[in-house]
């Protein structure tokens, strides 16, 4: 019984470890890739959000400050509820 509880504490530590660095590593990623796309935003904290949202469900973010969004296409094709490009 200890031994099956420890094994389970075991496992339990171990997915976490996993899944909280791959959260830190998504993030870093972004958030460089989404300081450089948004470096000359009029409205950088708008700029910053969506793009980040983006970044996390495409793992991708077109270089440059504009365009290029054939880069990543996944990006490119994102729309708000309103049907206008949701990604910066």
């Amino acid at each position: 019984m200890k031994v099956t509880i420890i094994a389970l504490a075991a496992i339990f530590l171990i997915l976490t470890t996993a899944f909280a660095e791959e959260d830190v590593h998504g993030s870093s990623f972004c958030d460089s890739k989404c300081g450089v796309r948004c470096s000359k935003a009029g409205r950088q904290d708008r700029c910053l959000k969506y793009c980040g949202i983006c970044c996390e469900k495409c793992n991708c973010v077109p270089s440059g400050t504009y365009g290029n969004k054939d880069e990543c296409p996944c990006y490119r094709d994102m729309k708000n509820s309103k049907g206008n490009p949701k990604c910066p």
